[in-house]
């Protein structure tokens, strides 16, 4: 492939320390995927809201992501940029706001995230009043589905489309819903949709069955993994940390030591963007060595840490794998 301006400026320019992780994280993505294996990209932190679907659309529609592990912010937060993005507040100086500003924020129905704040009305309440009829259908029917498929429905229904407010070639969602790629949504119950659906529970419009669970996303991704780990295998590219890393991680100990399947391949290419530092005890900030005494990397996995910033990292790691 013939790189472009980006990738020849990485390539030339980035060559130690931080940099140079990013140029062999990128070309082992690169790599893996010409070697015909497939990959996992996990999204924790807010990656939605820094608007990460510029660049991770385009990767999900050239087939360069296979499945998905995010949390469930980062499932609803692409959707609410979606359909809010020009009622969205930039607080270029959010570190010197006093709790009163904070407070007449909060007044004002902005929730922020650090130099952005979401707009609740806009954001939340026009997905509620649509994603409610999907629950409610499927509550009625006895049907149940995992998070990410209640959103799939509602994309692809096309009934929020007079409500987009971006270019919906920049939504990563509607991307994956597009190819319907796999995404599994550890804790969803922590994220603004899943209170709400807490909600309907708590006040009987709503069984708490409807939803599939987390230990459902885990057989899931365990008979997902055993499909598709064959040849090269799967690669876990991992932005951030915390349970959008650490459970599908998992799946690979757990089928060979708890289910005892010792011909499940470990994964084949691990790469971490994390700006934690290495503590005691920390998940995010652990080196990738770590994860061999845990069952979830070989000796032989190609092994990348980038310790940066994810929302300049990971795009630029895109760019160069979609040879921008």
């Amino acid at each position: 492939m013939n790189k472009g301006p980006v990738s020849q400026f990485i390539q030339h320019h980035y060559r130690h320390f931080n940099a140079a992780a990013l140029v062999d994280a990128a070309k082992g993505y690169e790599t893996h995927l010409l070697e015909g294996g497939k990959m996992m990209v996990t999204l924790a932190g807010a990656m939605s809201t820094a608007e990460l679907g510029i660049s991770f659309a385009e990767m999900i529609r050239q087939g360069k992501v296979d499945i998905i592990s995010c949390t469930g912010a980062n499932l609803e937060e692409d959707i609410m940029n979606l359909v809010a993005h020009t009622h969205y507040k930039r607080v270029p100086n959010y570190r010197d706001l006093s709790p009163q500003e904070e407070w007449d924020l909060l007044e004002q129905g902005f929730n922020r995230v650090t130099d952005t704040c979401i707009p609740e009305e806009e954001a939340f309440r026009r997905i509620q009043q649509h994603i409610y009829k999907l629950w409610k259908d499927a509550d009625d029917k006895g049907e149940r589905y995992f998070p990410h498929e209640y959103m799939y429905k509602l994309l692809l229904s096309g009934v929020m489309k007079e409500n987009y407010e971006i270019d919906p070639k920049n939504s990563w969602m509607i991307a994956a819903a597009e190819r319907n790629i796999p995404i599994i949504v550890p804790g969803w119950e922590d994220s603004t949709m899943g209170n709400i659906f807490a909600s309907y529970c708590i006040k009987g419009d709503l069984k708490t069955s409807t939803m599939k669970s987390g230990i459902e996303y885990m057989i899931f991704l365990s008979e997902w993994y055993r499909s598709n780990s064959a040849g090269k295998g799967v690669g876990f590219f991992q932005i951030g940390g915390g349970i959008a890393g650490d459970f599908p991680i998992c799946v690979v100990p757990m089928m060979y030591q708890d289910l005892e399947w010792t011909d499940v391949p470990f994964w084949s290419y691990f790469c971490q963007i994390s700006d934690s530092t290495t503590s005691y005890g920390s998940y995010s900030g652990a080196v990738p060595n770590e994860k061999i005494t845990w069952g979830k990397l070989d000796i032989h996995t190609p092994k990348f840490i980038v310790e940066s910033d994810a929302t300049i990292v990971a795009p630029l790691i895109f760019a160069y794998v979609l040879g921008w």
